[in-house]
């Protein structure tokens, strides 16, 4: 198995050259830190990426979870881990001080999870869906319900989930029936099913803290009527002795990859003695909960991005030592073999592997850098930025999951058949990666959010701030020696997003089913230019650099980025002409087709 998943050297590209993360410090909430912290923090998540979690990647995939007598068994790794991040502080990482927090920037968080993704998913799930349930609860739940459960959650001591789905709902959450009946004693009994609940029960933690949503009875139909609850496995009584909580464990999901996880369903309630607390006010619990929901849409991408990080790193190595043919220039068979990444199509498919890892990567700290800056700002520069993470988290959470998997799919293609063995890594993360174009929203789910919500948000503000950023980077390019001519594909690319956008909009008073039919031909349009913009961010700083030094030490790194910037935009970009026939067409070719076209 291939020793590196990750490449330290691009994350600190990104994080220091790209994005300038240290300007966050200029704020009084990140103003404790700074270089030297920010790079420890990424030397100890990459030793504990290494040491910790690496070793049990395939260990944890064939030693799945086990349902017995009722409960969840998981790997022994998971209470080591949940334990060592909640001493690291990584589980309250991005917290203020006073909740026990380190006030860490998002940016840094977030490049540390990628660490910890590529290692090894599967684990690291565990103490990610913890920080984003003691999230909600710091946000929106009262004093008493911060200092009962944010410190043992923060510790890693219990574990936080996310509960919504229900087997009548799937992603049409209106459409939940758990139910919360009040009390006199100012809870609620709750009652009802959950299923694909990750992490819903298992014995790596002392405690699994639900963030449920349920139906006050009597509530108004539909997302209005939604409201969020915590409800532990294990309930605290006031002399602090955990007691059951009538949250039972139906079983768990077998499931093709992402397997060191467990995915349970839970019945609610059989001894009408479920109690579940109210988060904030009655009915909002849907706008609460999408809270947790665009914070794991950004982490579902990261996942898939790191992911194919460590399969392009595995295929990388395999193509550096594997010797087979010949140069297609030689004829001559006595000649020794070459490594196979001497040939153009393996190169090909490397290069499309690094594209869509560091340009994945990049939008993703993209909007890492949006939501720290939406976090310490006020009023219009709050809203622009708030605006932007909007628009861009069904793109962010999308693009890296379909062409994640893709990417995968290429790196296991240069193993050959050796790639379809489990000797080799590459069929655990195909296996692994296929999940993220599901979880937290299919892709379907995400380009009617970001067509049918995001893109009209504010009239359109949302789109045309977008815009201005992208462009921003089209002015820097065109006056830079060799970037011009990327400059002038973006613009051009820019464009036709505009005309698409301006046609689509122009369907959605007269037929809303023909304006959103094909959304997610639109959403993979986003994507693509969306990631053109991340590289000629890239290919900007890459320049400056090697103008500056021209024969540094860094040059084949900083050359490397110019000539996949080059391929992105000559084997990709130009992708978006086919999709663009086919959005500007509308000619209801779905929405007309009805089942019995389907007939054998």
């Amino acid at each position: 198995m291939a020793e590196k998943f990750v490449s330290e050297r691009n994350l600190k590209f990104l994080l220091y050259e790209v994005f300038d993360v240290e300007g966050l410090t200029r704020y009084s909430y990140y103003q404790d830190h700074g270089r030297e912290i920010f790079d420890m923090i990424l030397d100890t998540a990459l030793r504990m990426g290494k040491d910790l979690l690496h070793g049990t990647f395939q260990e944890m995939d064939r030693n799945p979870p086990q349902y017995v007598e009722g409960r969840v068994k998981v790997h022994p790794l998971v209470r080591t881990l949940m334990r060592e991040c909640g001493e690291g502080g990584w589980i309250g990482a991005n917290a203020p001080y006073e909740l026990g927090g380190q006030q860490l920037p998002i940016m840094i968080s977030a490049a540390s999870r990628f660490i910890f993704f590529a290692a090894n998913y599967s684990a690291s799930v565990y103490p990610l869906l913890t920080s984003g349930a003691a999230h909600l609860i710091e946000s929106f739940g009262t004093e008493e319900m911060k200092a009962l459960y944010i410190p043992k959650m923060f510790s890693g001591q219990w574990q936080g989930t996310m509960a919504l789905t229900e087997p009548q709902a799937g992603s049409s959450l209106s459409d939940i029936t758990t139910k919360a009946v009040p009390t006199q004693e100012g809870y609620y009994k709750i009652r009802g099913q959950k299923i694909f609940i990750s992490a819903g029960d298992h014995d790596g933690a002392d405690n699994i803290i639900h963030l449920m949503l349920a139906k006050i009875e009597g509530a108004p139909h539909g997302v209005k009527g939604i409201s969020l609850f915590v409800v532990p496995r294990l309930r605290p009584e006031p002399d602090g002795t955990l007691v059951p909580n009538d949250v039972q464990v139906a079983g768990i999901y077998h499931k093709l990859g992402y397997r060191g996880a467990p995915i349970t369903q839970l019945s609610l309630g059989e001894n009408d003695d479920c109690r579940g607390y109210l988060v904030g006010e009655p009915h909002k619990g849907l706008s609460y909960m999408f809270q947790m929901m665009n914070e794991a849409r950004i982490d579902v991408g990261m996942g898939a991005a790191a992911i194919a990080s460590a399969a392009y790193y595995a295929a990388l190595e395999y193509a550096r030592e594997r010797p087979q043919g010949r140069r297609l220039r030689s004829k001559d068979p006595s000649l020794p073999q070459v490594p196979i990444i001497e040939h153009p199509d393996v190169k090909r498919m490397l290069l499309f592997q690094r594209a869509v890892v560091d340009g994945s990567l990049a939008l993703l700290l993209q909007c890492a850098k949006y939501a720290d800056l939406e976090k310490v700002q006020e009023g219009e520069e709050k809203e622009r930025h708030g605006l932007l993470l909007d628009l861009l988290t069904p793109v962010a959470k999308t693009y890296p999951s379909e062409m994640g998997l893709l990417s995968v799919s290429q790196g296991l293609q240069c193993l050959g058949g050796y790639g379809y063995c489990d000797e080799f890594p590459l069929e655990q993360h195909y296996r692994d990666a296929r999940i993220h174009p599901i979880h937290e929203g299919t892709t379907g789910i995400q380009g009617l959010d970001l067509l049918g919500r995001k893109v009209v948000i504010k009239g359109g503000k949302a789109f045309k701030l977008y815009l201005e950023e992208v462009r921003g980077a089209v002015a820097r390019a065109e006056a830079t020696r060799g970037l011009d001519a990327g400059a002038g594909l973006l613009e051009g690319a820019l464009q036709r997003l505009e005309e698409v956008t301006a046609h689509l909009l122009e369907l959605a008073p007269g037929d809303p089913e023909l304006f959103l039919a094909d959304a997610t031909l639109y959403l993979e349009l986003f994507g693509v230019v969306t990631v053109a913009w991340q590289w000629l961010l890239q290919a900007l700083r890459a320049s400056e650099a090697l103008e500056a030094d021209p024969s540094g030490g860094d040059r084949d790194f900083y050359e490397g980025k110019l000539r996949t910037y080059q391929y992105f935009f000559s084997y990709e970009l130009p992708k978006i002409e086919g999709l663009c026939r086919r959005l500007l067409q509308s000619d209801g070719l779905t929405v007309n087709l009805e089942d019995r076209h389907f007939t054998d």
